[in-house]
């Protein structure tokens, strides 16, 4: 059995980290209601450009790069971006998405495919610098509060990327592994298809087995023709990368959402275990106690009945 010095410093310790879970789950919880409307403010915008293009596409004949399905034999260069957190403490949201991120690689791999890393987050860049695998491109500090100049950094590269010829190291695909943000209690990986350009969004569940793609509802195609000023590949050049960028910050955002979400359950859950090691542990050291009290007056009892016997 452990000595009450050991018993009183664990019990120290642990009293000092529930102190911090508290700490970190009160921020949690204070920064969650913002990120949280930050996020259902971003997908109204989203929404209504993915309508309008949507909308081009049902009614023009569209010849584009970002729209036209490129050839995999000619180019099995594929984008995978993960989207990954800076800070510890919430939970298995970095790993589930690192767990899902492997999934696709080897799936990838298997393929034929070669796919190339872009990592959003310190702590999936840490994870993958630790096992010594490239990655071509790395975005850090801004997974709390993902602005849209971040976004639109990111969403140039990946675009930069995807435009070039296959001989100058383009890419022919675009996956982003993220997670999304349904409630305070659930949060969910998401792996998006997100070039080329589909009329109807493709989202993969990793949760499921099979790893199908899940059909979203398409938006109403019934607008009027269009016509287009000065020309449809100058609105396609304008709107196109716009469509991009708006999907990859509405990622950023109910990514951010998730995360605090995900580090207020952690930390409450932590803050309670730490609670109910503290009151074992305060149990134990009684017991110690309530053991050495009575070894105690054992010792002292034996001692005075050797005296009476010895005076006998």
């Amino acid at each position: 059995m452990a000595s009450q010095l050991a018993y009183k410093s664990r019990i120290a310790s642990t009293k000092s980290l529930s102190k911090i879970f508290n700490a970190q789950e009160m921020i949690a919880s204070s920064h969650i209601a913002k990120a949280r409307d930050v996020a259902l403010a971003a997908k109204p915008y989203s929404d209504a450009i993915s309508d309008a293009l949507a909308a081009l596409v049902a009614h023009t004949h569209l010849d584009h790069p970002l729209v036209k399905k490129k050839d995999s034999t000619d180019n099995p260069r594929v984008a995978v971006l993960a989207l990954t957190s800076d800070r510890g403490m919430a939970g298995p949201y970095t790993s589930n998405v690192l767990r899902e991120t492997e999934d696709l690689l080897s799936r990838l791999d298997k393929q034929g495919k070669e796919p190339q890393l872009y990592v959003y987050g310190r702590r999936g860049v840490s994870y993958y610098k630790y096992r010594n695998r490239e990655v071509k491109a790395t975005w850090e500090g801004h997974t709390d509060a993902p602005g849209v100049e971040v976004a639109e950094e990111i969403s140039d590269t990946l675009l930069k990327a995807y435009m070039a010829p296959a001989s100058q190291g383009g890419v022919s695909e675009l996956y982003i592994v993220y997670t999304e943000f349904i409630n305070m209690v659930s949060q969910k990986v998401r792996l998006l298809r997100m070039l080329p350009v589909e009329v109807v969004d493709k989202e993969i569940d990793m949760s499921d087995a099979n790893a199908e793609e899940e059909v979203k509802e398409a938006p109403d195609l019934t607008a009027p023709l269009y016509s287009f000023e000065p020309s449809t590949a100058e609105v396609l050049d304008r709107i196109l990368p716009k469509y991009v960028q708006s999907r990859i910050h509405e990622c950023l955002l109910t990514a951010a959402a998730s995360e605090t979400a995900s580090r207020q359950n952690a930390m409450h859950t932590a803050t309670d275990n730490a609670n109910s090691l503290v009151d074992d542990l305060t149990r134990k050291l009684n017991a110690t106690r309530q053991a050495s009290i009575t070894q105690e007056l054992t010792e002292i009892i034996a001692s005075a009945d050797a005296l009476n016997t010895t005076e006998e």
